[in-house]
């Protein structure tokens, strides 16, 4: 493809870079450049991002050939639907962080706006590049901007928190970068496509070492998805982090989740010879342990920043245990649910920062001790006269419906995109003249029971925050925070309200991606030999 959308591949790797580039020159000179230039930029890829969602949606795969060279020795950017996805997703939860940082998060430390450009060019470029080495390339931009965003503000909880986090990312980079080494040394070369046309012909001999290679690259992006055990970091990075940096780091695991879809169903689908299927039942029982230990944390979780970072790791669970399934309509559903948790988490996210403003210091742990202990007061006098009605706020009001609204979706309760999402994963599994095996009863059980914990989990925190030890003045929250909070819940209720559309583009998605034909031809320009049909 030739026309001018084709072009728009490289924007949203130039615009972020343009932009960060020019706040960290003239931060000295023009102190309020950053702003401007910062939501020019956010709007700008908002705007791109939907430009591109609307062109992927067509069997062809979109490349853009930096230099014209040859997708064997050049850097290849490649746009489908699945790529085009994370695009939007990413563009809005950049745009929502951004705009809620504008209140005060800006001034609680230095280059918050150059950061969180850089940030915003290793996602965009790690969703659209098309080989392996520029995709460790922008993972490690990616990752050195998140170091400084885990660290912002300063604090000891957080610098001890951020401290942990880059020293785990560290060992994932090397192991990355071993196992980029490892594949590189037998299939000669780390194009996507390419790769996957050499799969059959690796000798038997080979075989095992690149296996190997591919694996060690899998633990790599499997630490950056949270899986269990190695996602032990997580919970407590995120919890610390500012509102709005913990908003778009939440983004950070689906890049995981999305470099494991992407090589998985294109190194191993039919035509990878003997290693079809390779590690398959891994992700599964993976994804599952990850699910029940994110539950589990949910139950245990004090404060609602860390019951938010525990939810991260229930979502990445899903993902895992629904993408190692190996069926094409159950990976359709999970980008669906995928689409909601990531809004869903990201407003979850931002909107704790208003909940608990004004609260007092340490108000959950007292209140697990109440639960535990009683509250020590006296009876009240029977005699009293009784309170007719409770005054709510405004403010409170619409924040315990934001509040309930993020519980339906991060439980998966009916009606909203949630539910919606954790039917669309089960239902393929049990449809009629589908083969039920114990991962189908399994799946369904981790699915039902990581809702539960989460219904128990937020309702309980929800009448301990609005309810039992309500705020002594009703907080002040601007517009300017709220608004980023309602479009991404916003966006959630119209992925509810156009499903059906929805689902559509995201089966086509993961038709695309289980018989990656069209994206083989399209990156290396010639026809695939024997084409691959998805199961």
């Amino acid at each position: 493809m030739s026309d001018w959308t084709t072009h728009l591949l490289i924007a949203p790797v130039v615009v972020p870079m343009l932009a960060g580039a020019v706040m960290v020159l003239a931060s000295d000179r023009w102190r309020w450049s950053p702003v401007p230039l910062g939501l020019a930029s956010m709007l700008a890829q908002v705007v791109l991002a939907m430009l591109l969602l609307a062109a992927a949606d067509q069997p062809a795969v979109r490349i853009y050939r930096l230099g014209n060279w040859p997708a064997e020795f050049g850097i290849v950017l490649a746009l489908d639907r699945l790529s085009a996805l994370m695009l939007a997703l990413a563009s809005v939860l950049g745009l929502a962080a951004f705009v809620f940082s504008l209140a005060r998060w800006q001034r609680a430390g230095v280059h918050f706006h150059p950061l969180l450009q850089f940030q915003m060019l290793g996602l965009n470029g790690a969703f659209l590049t098309g080989d392996l080495f520029n995709l460790f390339v922008f993972f490690e931009v990616m990752l050195a901007a998140s170091y400084g965003l885990a660290l912002h503000g300063s604090g000891t909880a957080r610098v001890r928190a951020g401290l942990h986090y880059i020293v785990v990312n560290l060992v994932a980079s090397l192991l990355f970068l071993v196992g980029v080494s490892l594949v590189y040394g037998i299939a000669g070369t780390l194009n996507m496509a390419d790769l996957a046309q050499r799969m059959r012909g690796i000798a038997s001999e080979d075989r095992a070492v690149l296996e190997a290679g591919l694996a060690v690259l899998g633990i790599a992006f499997l630490v950056k998805a949270a899986m269990w055990p190695l996602g032990f970091w997580l919970t407590g990075t995120y919890s610390a982090a500012s509102a709005p940096a913990a908003a778009i780091l939440s983004l950070l695991s689906k890049v995981g989740i999305y470099a494991v879809l992407r090589l998985w169903l294109l190194l191993f689908g039919d035509d990878a010879g003997a290693s079809v299927g390779f590690a398959g039942p891994w992700l599964v029982i993976g994804g599952l342990l990850t699910v029940a230990f994110g539950s589990i944390a949910v139950l245990a979780s004090q404060n609602l920043s860390r019951m938010a970072g525990a939810s991260v790791l229930v979502s990445s669970g899903t993902l895992l245990a629904a993408i190692g399934s190996g069926q094409v309509r159950v990976t359709g559903g999970a980008l669906f649910y995928l689409a909601s948790s990531v809004l869903a988490i990201g407003a979850f996210f931002l909107l704790i920062e208003l909940v608990e403003r004004g609260r007092e210091v340490g108000a959950d742990v007292l209140a697990v001790t109440r639960e535990a202990f009683g509250t020590g007061e006296e009876e009240e006098d029977i005699d009293a006269p009784d309170e007719v009605g409770v005054a709510i706020p405004g403010t409170v009001a619409i924040l315990g419906l934001s509040f309930m609204t993020c519980a339906l979706l991060l439980a998966g309760l009916p009606p909203l995109s949630g539910f919606l999402a954790k039917f669309a994963i089960l239902a393929p599994l049990f449809s009629a003249g589908a083969a039920v095996t114990p991962m189908s009863w399994a799946l369904m059980a981790a699915l039902i029971l990581s809702g539960l914990a989460t219904v128990i989990a937020l309702v309980r925190s929800g009448i301990d925050v609005f309810w039992t030890t309500p705020h002594s003045a009703p907080p002040r929250v601007g517009l300017i925070e709220f608004a980023p909070i309602a479009m991404l819940l916003a966006l959630c209720i119209a992925l509810t309200a156009a499903a059906g559309p929805a689902m559509t583009y995201l089966d086509a998605a993961a038709r695309s991606l289980h018989a990656p034909q069209d994206y083989v031809q399209g990156v290396m320009g010639v026809p695939d030999p024997e084409p691959r049909r998805a199961p």
